[in-house]
């Protein structure tokens, strides 16, 4: 039993000072910020969510700025030619960047769902603003990420004349 004693409180020292899992990984001890960042790509995960499940009023609660009223923002985006796929596809390599604390810069891998099958991925920084009820984002950038523009991209081949 005297023998066990030391040993018992030797392994009780060596766990106590082994580093924590986030220590291990060289985050700080207290990381303030690592909080806000999960919560600035939870939030602009729900708005993924809410555009792909087609929930147009709740979507429209989360944006700024945009000219467009509710009914023209749902029809846009109902009819627009990609929207966020699901699950994993969503979103894969996500960095968040705090400008302030009332701006933010997610970019990540974003996957979509279009009118050809299979997913479109698109690598894009999305800028996301601190409001009361949590971070919106412009409609100008849902926009963007559901390929509609006002200047539709034409591609037009002329061969080239010869001179005469």
């Amino acid at each position: 039993m005297s023998v066990l004693r030391p040993l018992l409180i030797l392994m009780l020292v060596v766990v106590a000072a082994a580093p924590s899992e986030g220590a291990r990984r060289g985050a700080p001890a207290h990381d303030t910020s690592s909080a806000s960042t999960q919560e600035v790509l939870k939030d602009f995960e729900t708005i993924l969510d809410l555009w792909r499940d087609g929930r147009y009023d709740e979507l429209y609660q989360r944006t700024n700025g945009g000219k467009d009223g509710r009914e023209k923002f749902a029809n846009r985006l109902a009819s627009a030619p990609r929207k966020p796929a699901c699950c994993w596809e969503k979103i894969q390599e996500a960095r968040v960047s705090l400008k302030s604390a009332k701006s933010a810069v997610v970019q990540a891998r974003l996957g979509f769902e279009g009118s050809t099958p299979g997913t479109e991925f698109v690598t894009k920084a999305v800028h996301l603003k601190k409001e009361a009820s949590g971070w919106s984002i412009a409609q100008s950038e849902l926009y963007s990420l559901a390929d509609l523009s006002s200047k539709r991209r034409r591609y037009k081949y002329l061969p080239i004349q010869p001179k005469k």
